[in-house]
């Protein structure tokens, strides 16, 4: 299974993807969209982020999305301006038709680190090590890698219950 992590933003945007097979996970790709100069607009960076994220999605075929969710900030104009750079974000991956996850930035520091206020350079730390990288992605790149992690994780979690309520079956000699 391959997915798709993005950690959204206005200025700049973090992608993350790799590949799932049972327990193991392989990284694939990871990198930043710059949404170009704010003297432009904001109708023309999002169009600039939505354009970029269809072109990530067009060369490594992801099969599942998951996001950042918007966290509130202090200054509600910078809270509305993200969650709109993550709605142009999320509408190019439904209209790529990927089903898409969302996460808390806590639940995802939880999942990569163990503890829901880990610092930036935690999880960089630890998505090296979970991927088995030479060196530290970027922090955009790390984090979006961290919501492809901790989506993979989630979506595992459903199998295992079954697996374990399941009655195993032995055999008669």
């Amino acid at each position: 299974m391959r997915w798709i992590g993005i950690d959204p933003g206005l200025r700049t945007t973090g992608f993350g993807v790799i590949d799932v097979d049972g327990q193991k996970l392989s990284y694939v790709a990871s990198g930043t969209i710059e949404s170009g100069d704010p003297d432009q607009g904001l109708p023309v960076r999002l169009g600039i982020l939505y354009a970029g994220i269809k072109e990530v999605l067009e060369t490594y075929h992801p099969e599942k999305a998951a996001i950042e969710e918007v966290f509130l900030n202090v200054n509600p104009r910078s809270t509305l301006m993200l969650g709109q750079a993550r709605g142009a974000v999320i509408a190019a991956l439904v209209s790529d038709k990927l089903p898409v996850a969302e996460f808390s930035a806590l639940r995802v520091k939880q999942s990569i680190v163990g503890t829901g206020r880990a610092t930036k350079p935690q999880v960089q730390e630890m998505v090296k090590r979970l991927l088995r990288l030479s060196r530290a992605p970027g922090t955009d790149a790390a984090d979006a890698l961290g919501v492809a992690i901790c989506a993979a994780h989630h979506a595992q979690i459903p199998k295992a219950i079954t697996a374990a309520l399941t009655p195993k079956k032995t055999s008669k000699k």
